[in-house]
């Protein structure tokens, strides 16, 4: 089980760091304001007073700017937390047995299984390729409509016992009309690794990389 994590600053650190600083600029300048305002409203010539209207107006816009930053570092600080959730949800997974969306499986002791998901009755060809792109095994089935499982036992055409690692299943249809019907594929797999310094962080399944949204379901937890 490897878990790598993130050794330099994070963009979110950096945020929130450049947040704070523009919060106390602003804070600083609010205050300067307010007392620049202050002292020229006590100091006023009272045969010419100044246009208060307008440093109602600065004092208005200069409010609503403090309010936009502050409302921009809770932002930030959700989205802390969210990447925290996630790290924290990847991290649990590592070792689970999960299905994804994907063409690659393990052959091992002389079995790999993948999920086919026709959008109707179909002929389907069935091609099965080694790590290099070397064809294993081709052949052709009958598919019905929706998910079903089909399973190589490992042998190619001419009788080979194919060695144990990484196959690919590709698969076509053709209805009974002639037309060319869609055949997804799944795996079913364990996690083996969480990548954190991706945002989000990134599961390595089957030597494949994938989010933890692109999870189609957990099959066994850790």
């Amino acid at each position: 089980m490897t878990v790598t994590a993130a050794s330099t600053t994070s963009p979110a650190t950096t945020g929130t760091a450049t947040n704070t600083v523009n919060n106390a600029e602003i804070a600083s300048n609010f205050t300067e304001f307010l007392q620049l305002l202050t002292t020229q409203l006590q100091n006023q010539d009272p045969l010419s007073p100044m246009d208060t209207n307008q440093f109602t107006q600065q004092l208005v816009m200069f409010a609503q700017v403090e309010q936009q930053m502050n409302t921009n570092n809770s932002l930030s600080t959700l989205v802390t937390l969210q990447q925290g959730a996630q790290a924290t949800q990847a991290l649990a997974l590592v070792g689970a047995t999960v299905v994804v969306n994907g063409s690659a499986e393990q052959l091992s002791n002389s079995q790999a299984t993948w999920t086919l998901n026709a959008a109707k009755p179909a002929a389907a060809t069935i091609t099965i390729t080694d790590s290099t792109g070397r064809t294993a095994y081709t052949g052709k089935f009958s598919v019905n409509a929706g998910n079903q499982t089909f399973t190589w036992d490992g042998h190619g055409n001419d009788g080979t016992l194919w060695p144990a690692g990484t196959y690919t299943l590709t698969a076509t249809g053709t209805d009974a009309s002639g037309q060319t019907t869609a055949i997804s594929t799944q795996v079913q797999a364990k996690v083996s690794s969480v990548d954190l310094t991706q945002t989000p962080p990134v599961l390595t399944i089957n030597g494949q990389t994938y989010t933890v949204n692109q999870l189609q379901q957990i099959v066994a937890a850790n």
